[in-house]
């Protein structure tokens, strides 16, 4: 039996996901938006409420194609909307199409979202030692400063504690406990 962080408890999806996703360094700009996208989807939720509408969230949402989102109109927020294979709040559709927007912008900007995202952790994950679930930071200096920017670049639905999410689920910073298998191998 493999010893792993407690919260994915030992639902199969939660657990696959924390098995081979959590952590993981991605540099990968159309998964990166995906997950900054489902990351927002989640404010107010849990993350496997989110982690079971993945699918549908990528079949609404053209597969996370940020150029065809940020093309959305009113009729596919309409479309969207009465979709209930995904979250249906105004305000998070509108944020995603909005930070499709912002994310081409920083594409522009800087080459790559990748290139921007990453430079908060200087291109390098850093690696956290904790024993316990409870010791992980809701946020931290480093979620703080990236919400400030993209929140001043145009993006919605990022606040510190959705950006230190985002950060340990693109394997910014290792948050796996030390005694969890995925630890040293992250």
């Amino acid at each position: 039996m493999k010893s792993r962080c407690q919260w994915p408890g030992d639902d199969p999806l939660y657990v696959d996901y924390h098995d081979n996703e959590w952590g993981v360094p991605q540099h990968d700009d159309r998964v990166l938006f995906e997950k900054l996208i489902l990351e927002g989807a989640q404010a107010g939720l849990s993350w496997i409420t989110v982690l079971r509408k993945r699918e549908n969230y990528r079949a609404a949402f053209d597969n996370f194609d940020v150029a065809k989102i940020a093309d959305y109109r009113d009729e596919k927020v309409e479309e969207l909307l009465a979709n209930a294979g995904i979250i249906r709040n105004r305000l998070k559709i509108n944020s995603a199409i909005q930070n499709a927007r912002a994310f081409l912008q920083v594409q522009d900007e800087f080459g790559s979202f990748d290139k921007y995202i990453w430079q908060f952790v200087d291109g390098t994950p850093k690696k956290n030692a904790f024993k316990s679930l409870s010791e992980l930071p809701p946020q931290t200096s480093v979620s703080q400063l990236m919400s400030k920017d993209l929140l001043k670049r145009g993006f919605k639905f990022v606040g510190p504690t959705i950006c230190y999410a985002y950060m340990q689920a693109m394997g910014m910073v290792n948050d796996h406990v030390v005694s969890c298998f995925r630890y040293d191998q992250v």
